[in-house]
């Protein structure tokens, strides 16, 4: 895999360590090869080992020159949670930038008829450990040093789909999670989160059941979205660019919810 930017135009990560999570395909991997490319050292998460493995070969094969640190474990155990930020702190030497990626969606169809244990787990992985994640980074070293998070949200946490009720509630929490971080961590940590619409992932693929043609025809782009059109959104609201953008929550759509529908 490449990152859509392969000349950036300055490395304005140097030195700086992210820690993303999720990162083992998709979203997540995409955002890491990004920060690579502008400078960063990454730590990658996710719960299989055998793909993060893979992803931290390919992320190192991008030549970038910046250190990958792979770190398995499940988002949804505090315990692997603390891990992962002591040993980006320890072996990478801080944590300036925290992705929040790490969502599931096992359950589809009405809210009436959802498993509620399925609905448990949704929102503690979504929201609850997305939390956790933010509570260790900052006791491990924002609260000294500053720093920015970026929460991975999506337009269903905006608006209804009637199909994914259950992850769109979860995401509009994370929203609101974004916004009271902000106001709490505010004026050294800023936290943003983004809203992409249907992006071309593995994650995605019961929603383009019918064909990626079709799925996209709502949208005024006229394409679904790609893993690198989130992260060089992500890698703009991490970087000093963006240095006073915090509590927003930042639509990747292609225009979708700008039609009115979803």
């Amino acid at each position: 895999m490449t990152s859509s930017s392969a000349a950036p135009a300055t490395r304005d990560f140097d030195g700086r360590v992210a820690l993303i999570t999720g990162a083992s395909r998709g979203i997540g991997k995409a955002i890491a090869a990004e920060l690579l490319t502008r400078g960063a050292h990454v730590a990658i998460t996710a719960r299989k080992p055998a793909p993060l493995a893979e992803a931290a070969a390919d992320l190192r094969a991008l030549g970038h020159g910046g250190t990958v640190l792979e770190l398995p474990g499940n988002a949804g155990d505090p315990d692997a949670r603390a891990e992962a930020v002591r040993r980006a702190v320890d072996e990478l030497g801080g944590l300036h930038v925290l992705v929040n990626n790490t969502g599931i969606n096992p359950t589809f169809g009405s809210l009436m008829d959802a498993d509620l244990d399925a609905v448990r787990k949704i929102f503690d992985v979504n929201v609850v450990a997305a939390l956790g994640y933010v509570q260790q980074a900052h006791r491990a070293w924002m609260a000294e040093h500053g720093g920015t998070i970026v929460n991975v949200a999506s337009v269903a946490g905006l608006r209804s789909t009637g199909v994914i009720g259950a992850y769109g509630a979860s995401k509009a929490a994370l929203i609101r999670l974004t916004e009271e971080l902000a106001w709490e961590l505010g004026p050294t940590v800023r936290v943003n989160a983004i809203a992409p619409g249907i992006v071309k992932t593995q994650f995605a693929a019961a929603l383009v059941a019918a064909g990626e043609d079709a799925a996209a025809a709502g949208y005024p782009m006229k394409r679904l979205g790609t893993p690198e059109d989130v992260a060089q959104l992500v890698a703009f609201l991490a970087s000093d660019a963006a240095q006073w953008i915090t509590g927003e929550t930042v639509r990747v759509d292609g225009g979708l919810l700008a039609t009115g529908s979803m």
